[in-house]
């Protein structure tokens, strides 16, 4: 009777301490640096045809075709399906320094913006004004370790639809960069730095935060879930607000970064106002988004997939909204 009394005893529950609970609080999750550049090579090799039909159009001469259609059939004609990726290593050398850059900064900086959390908000969003802050630095900085990408980039989409006698013909993207350096000397990497790191200051704020603060607010106020749809719906909306806040930029920083002589922006925007009035400001918009739309949810679909891949490789729980 003795031992039925002790086999039945209750075995003591261990006591849980405040200790305890706080070790098994989630922690953010430190992706690797380099998904970013990875997620927008990916996307960059989807979307180059778009880039390059946006770059021969804010180039064009006076006897080009005009519109997008007609730009793409010329392409096609002259130098067929190969032209339409023109200057690609050039695109996703850029993608590795640029966007590498950009993403990498803004993900370190973000959690230091971030609130604390409280009895109140356990969980507290990062303010609007905290996310474009941290991605205008982001891509302000990812322009300039960028910028001698982006010059080869224009250049080599520029380059067939110049006279012969004008094309500079680069074979790649580091064969570029050497002609450049013996050409022009090492300061042909910066041209057009200043207006190209406030375009990608721009163009970061429009993309990054807007992707983050869009996709908050759908899944704390409008029921959606962390998924494809949301993340599709989110990118899409990034890209509008990115092409529309860049377009003046981008028109700018072409014409300079595609000169020939050793005309500064203020000569270039003196000239556009006075021929096109601000209608210049919009130039390529359209095409800019039907690069930039598709740019920006393939780069975000390719970047949540590697989060994804990356959490169940490692056995995370998904993460807390930021």
């Amino acid at each position: 009777m003795e031992a039925a009394k002790h086999a039945t005893a209750p075995v003591p529950r261990p006591v849980v301490t405040t200790a305890a609970v706080q070790k098994k609080e989630k922690k953010p999750i430190r992706y690797p640096f380099w998904f970013g550049g990875s997620a927008s090579s990916m996307a960059a090799c989807v979307t180059h045809p778009l880039d390059l039909l946006k770059v021969r159009l804010q180039t064009r001469t006076p006897t080009a075709p005009s519109n997008l259609r007609g730009t793409f059939v010329h392409i096609l004609a002259h130098d067929g399906v190969r032209g339409l990726y023109s200057g690609l290593s050039a695109s996703l050398l850029r993608q590795i320094t640029y966007s590498t850059a950009r993403f990498g900064i803004y993900e370190e900086l973000k959690p230091r913006l971030t609130p604390a959390p409280t009895a109140s908000n356990p969980k507290p969003a990062t303010p609007l004004l905290n996310l474009i802050a941290a991605s205008s630095v982001s891509g302000f900085f990812g322009g300039i370790f960028g910028n001698v990408a982006d010059v080869l980039n224009v250049r080599m989409q520029h380059d067939a639809s110049l006279p012969h006698a004008q094309r500079r013909n680069y074979k790649h993207a580091l064969h570029g960069m050497a002609v450049m350096t013996r050409m022009e000397g090492l300061s042909s990497w910066f041209r057009g730095v200043w207006p190209n790191s406030l375009r990608a200051a721009a163009m970061t704020a429009g993309q990054l935060a807007s992707y983050d603060a869009i996709k908050g607010a759908l899944l704390r106020h409008a029921g959606m879930r962390d998924d494809i749809w949301t993340h599709f719906t989110s990118s899409f909306l990034a890209g509008v607000v990115a092409a529309t806040i860049t377009s003046p930029i981008d028109v700018v920083k072409t014409r300079v970064m595609s000169a020939h002589g050793t005309e500064g922006v203020v000569g270039i925007i003196r000239e556009l106002s006075a021929r096109e009035g601000v209608r210049w400001m919009f130039k390529g918009w359209v095409p800019s988004f039907l690069r930039l739309g598709p740019q920006t949810i393939c780069t975000f679909l390719f970047l949540e997939s590697h989060r994804k891949v990356y959490r169940q490789i490692k056995g995370l729980e998904e993460p807390e909204l930021i």
